[in-house]
């Protein structure tokens, strides 16, 4: 055999084996995940649904060539959702359409998939252009959409839990109870609406006093201390006898600002501080201060009365940290953190038939502030006057499962035992108030709340590994920090620069004593 014929026999089978593994690589194949959260794998319980389908799902990515000619995401996105695909043995069906070729911008508009205005560059030049990336799940004659998606960080989730919803039948509804009477949800929680709608929940509000209707995933009670009458709370109570799932948002105190100044007046209970009581949670009338919490900005008068615009830590603005989640419980075993906002403290009684976990708390360098509440920025020097005799780790939400005891009886005069429910109680509603809301993982623990309430334990690990990335504020002591920052400043700029300089000159050196021998 000539070495002619030795090549051409060498290039055949190379073209073969390259042909067969690429043919193999439909069916066989592995993906090596090195992120910390596994995010380019889908979880077990996502694995295990797309394994038991009993009849075929169609996913459709509807998704604009030009977007992905110019992103990678979209790329990620379909090696995601062909993950799905090889998993259910058949019983998902995916396909990727271009709505710009196939004219099916005004259908795909009609089904709720809208286009964004993305920044393209062509030829040098950039331009704004209309794109889709969204995505259409079909199961039988039912459908559920992902408007639109960019990234992995949900993904999964997203679609994990709509094919679930859809399979099962079993609409994921949230009801809110929205009993502050200044506030409203257009006005004033747009964002938590629009999120829970974007994690594949129907949003429905129910006015204070009206039934509450059977079949809601959860109910979210946001206020109602000094609103809510026996009527309202019989209601509530019947929902969570019956085994609806409740979060309480609720506090003891209210902040008023009618004077013109912020001051702080205790609300008269209508009888719902009274209902949780007997649920094993109480709502303290206190405000909890915090070390490890945000700065804000605050205008005060300088030399000559002009206005001087100041950056000051303000202790009952709360920072959550990591720590500051129970790792026990599902909603926080990946917590990232929380912000709260003139929180009030919760303490947990024993209740026959009802467990109850704590899911957050302060760091030990809290205290709590129980009389003679003084809250303006500019009286920081009031602030630490009960701090010697309360200091230390302060209990923030509480999460209960069982069968709570009825608060209100029948006509009778008995309490008839009710079904088993959850519950969780923040002692804060304005962590989702528009108003103050400046972070996503606010909502990221709100959603996997929601979640653990519609019994969707499983499924809550895949958002809780989505979480963001948490914020540097794993060191919350003063001092430590303060040191732990000179430190970095001497590091990135003596001690590296001067390194490198030493390096230089060493070799220098060296070259010099080389090139003279």
């Amino acid at each position: 055999m000539t070495k002619k014929h030795e090549t051409i026999i060498i290039t055949a089978l190379s073209v073969a084996a390259i042909v067969l593994a690429l043919l193999l690589g439909s069916r066989l194949w592995f993906r090596l995940d090195l992120t910390a959260s596994k995010l380019y794998t889908i979880s077990p319980a996502s694995r295990g649904l797309a394994g038991s389908l009993q009849s075929q799902i169609k996913i459709t990515y509807f998704l604009s060539d030009k977007l992905r000619q110019l992103y990678p995401q979209p790329g990620e996105i379909v090696d995601l959702v062909r993950e799905y695909v090889t998993y259910s043995d058949g019983g998902i069906r995916f396909t990727v359409r271009d709505p710009g070729k196939e004219g099916l911008e005004g259908d795909l508009e009609r089904l709720g998939i809208y286009p964004r205005q993305m920044q393209t560059v062509e030829r040098n030049e950039a331009s704004v252009s209309n794109v889709f990336s969204g995505i259409l799940i079909e199961y039988m004659e039912k459908t559920d959409i992902i408007p639109f998606v960019f990234s992995l960080e949900t993904l999964e989730y997203d679609l994990t839990s709509r094919i679930r919803a859809l399979v099962s039948g079993r609409t994921r509804e949230a009801g809110i109870i929205l009993a502050d009477t200044a506030k409203s949800l257009d006005g004033n929680y747009r964002n938590l609406t629009g999120t829970l709608r974007m994690s594949g929940y129907r949003v429905r509000e129910i006015p204070v006093g009206d039934e509450i209707p059977e079949g809601l995933s959860e109910v979210i009670l946001i206020g109602g201390v000094d609103t809510l009458d026996e009527t309202a709370l019989s209601l509530i109570d019947g929902y969570i006898q019956r085994g609806g799932k409740v979060l309480f948002l609720v506090e003891n105190l209210m902040l008023s600002t009618a004077t013109g100044r912020m001051e702080v007046v205790p609300r008269t209970d209508g009888g719902l501080l009274a209902m949780l009581r007997s649920y094993g949670v109480d709502v303290q009338g206190a405000l909890v201060l915090d070390k490890s919490c945000l700065t804000i900005t605050y205008q005060s008068a300088g030399a000559g009365g002009m206005p001087v615009i100041r950056l000051v830590r303000y202790p009952f603005w709360i920072s959550v940290t990591r720590e500051g989640g129970y790792s026990n419980h599902p909603v926080t075993s990946a917590f990232a953190g929380l912000d709260l906002f003139w929180a009030n403290p919760l303490t947990l009684s024993a209740v026959e038939g009802v467990e109850a976990v704590p899911l957050l708390s302060s760091t030990a360098e809290a205290w709590l502030m129980t009389q003679d509440f003084a809250v303006e920025p500019g009286q920081s020097f009031l602030f630490t006057r009960e701090e010697d005799k309360t200091s230390g780790e302060k209990l923030l939400a509480a999460a209960l499962s069982g069968r709570f005891p009825p608060y209100f009886k029948d006509g009778d005069g008995k309490a008839a035992g009710g079904a088993d429910s959850r519950i969780i109680v923040v002692g804060n509603n304005e962590f989702v108030n528009d108003q103050y809301l400046n972070s996503d993982r606010n909502l990221t623990f709100l959603l996997l709340a929601a979640d653990w309430l519609a019994n969707d334990d499983d499924i809550i690990s895949i958002r809780s590994r989505a979480s963001g990335t948490p914020r540097l504020d794993r060191i919350t002591e003063p001092k430590k920090k303060a040191a732990a920052m000179a430190f970095a400043r001497s590091l990135n700029t003596v001690v590296i620069p001067a390194a490198v300089l030493a390096f230089a000159i060493a070799f220098g050196l060296k070259r010099r004593r080389r090139a003279s021998r």
